[in-house]
């Protein structure tokens, strides 16, 4: 078993097929850069050189059409044969010296793909990675394109789910970044297709297991919007919110997830409600709450320490008014007794009456 290309396909004058992961990787906006284009294929009947068979009045099937095996098109069938036989090494044996001999015939896009198939067949994926790149790129009008990006997604998709690549016969390297790489071309190749919104979901949710939220938030977003129709948006919109939950790392640090994640959340509970409501939605809402709350009291401590008690007067006001039933407003009202004797009357005339919220929450003087 062997994952990485042999001696030929490492010389670059020998073999014109590129490597798998050789553009470079910029992300899931590639993705949202690439949803506007479109791909024009050219319609055609069966491949050439493949046997035809019609169904009798006896429902047997019978051969109508074979292809001579002294033809390039007879050849190929019998490589085509081989892989339906499950004789995958002779398949690929028959494809690779195929190309070799019919380096410009018009079915060498299906012998790639024959290629390609063998050596995944024998899990050999990342080696059929080159036969199934090379196709994509040079022959995207062909029938074949759409199989080999097929191809690619399904390797992709084995990748990205904690698949490894094989070296010296043992599967132990990680192929994060050739998952991504696989998941990100095919929504580049065929946008707004059934391929790329499996793509899509499935790179989300590569980001969302390998706990790189602030990926899975650019990527659940953007599938969302290519994909507003897929049976998988419900999933979408809750590891939304669950990843910009994620990337709020407490109150010392920016909230603009915790806002981000509000928000997510209010519109899930207007357009499902049942679904928000078994996601504990309310509860979750409280988390917000207490949590930007803590973060405000966070910010009136500091303020404080610097001498600025006017901000931090500032910040607890805010605080009271947006979230009066958390924790964090007891601690804020306990606070001001260290915030009023420091500011000036001015300040004092306008700010709420502290003592009257004191006695309403608190229960004391």
């Amino acid at each position: 078993m062997r994952d990485a290309p042999d001696k030929d396909r490492q010389n670059p004058g020998q073999d014109p097929r590129p490597a798998p992961a050789e553009l470079p990787y910029h992300g899931p906006m590639r993705v949202a850069r690439h949803a506007v284009w479109t791909l024009a294929f050219a319609v055609a009947g069966p491949a050439v050189g493949q046997e035809t068979y019609e169904l009798t009045p006896t429902d047997d099937w019978e051969m109508v059409e074979s292809a001579d095996p002294a033809t390039p098109e007879g050849q190929l069938a019998a490589a085509r044969k081989a892989l339906a036989a499950g004789e995958n090494s002779r398949a690929g044996r028959l494809a690779r010296t195929w190309i070799e001999q019919h380096p410009r015939h018009a079915l060498l896009p299906e012998a790639y793909l024959l290629s390609g198939d063998a050596l995944r067949a024998r899990g050999e994926y990342y080696t059929a990675l080159f036969d199934y790149e090379f196709i994509t790129r040079a022959f995207p009008a062909s029938e074949a394109f759409i199989t080999a990006v097929e191809r690619e997604l399904e390797i992709g998709v084995r990748y990205a789910r904690g698949e490894k690549r094989t070296w010296l016969g043992m599967r132990i390297l990680d192929a994060g970044e050739v998952a991504e790489e696989l998941l990100i071309r095919v929504q580049e190749r065929m946008p707004a297709s059934r391929l790329a919104e499996k793509a899509a979901i499935e790179l989300a949710d590569y980001y969302f297991r390998k706990r790189q939220m602030r990926l899975a938030v650019e990527m659940y977003s953007i599938f969302l919007e290519n994909h507003p129709d897929s049976d998988q948006v419900s999933k979408a919109r809750r590891r939304l919110i669950y990843s910009e939950l994620a990337t709020f790392k407490g109150p010392s640090f920016d909230a603009s997830g915790l806002h981000e994640a509000r928000a997510r959340l209010l519109e899930f509970i207007a357009l499902e409600p049942r679904s928000a409501e078994r996601i504990g939605a309310d509860a979750l809402l409280t988390r917000i709450d207490e949590s930007d709350a803590q973060k405000l009291l966070v910010t009136a401590r500091w303020y404080l320490t610097t001498g600025d008690p006017i901000a931090a007067e500032l910040s607890v006001r805010r605080l009271v008014t947006l979230y009066p039933r958390t924790v964090a407003t007891v601690e804020a009202l306990r606070l001001m007794e260290h915030i009023l004797p420091r500011l000036p009357a001015i300040v004092l005339a306008e700010a709420p009456d502290y003592a009257e919220l004191r006695r309403a929450i608190l229960g004391g003087p």
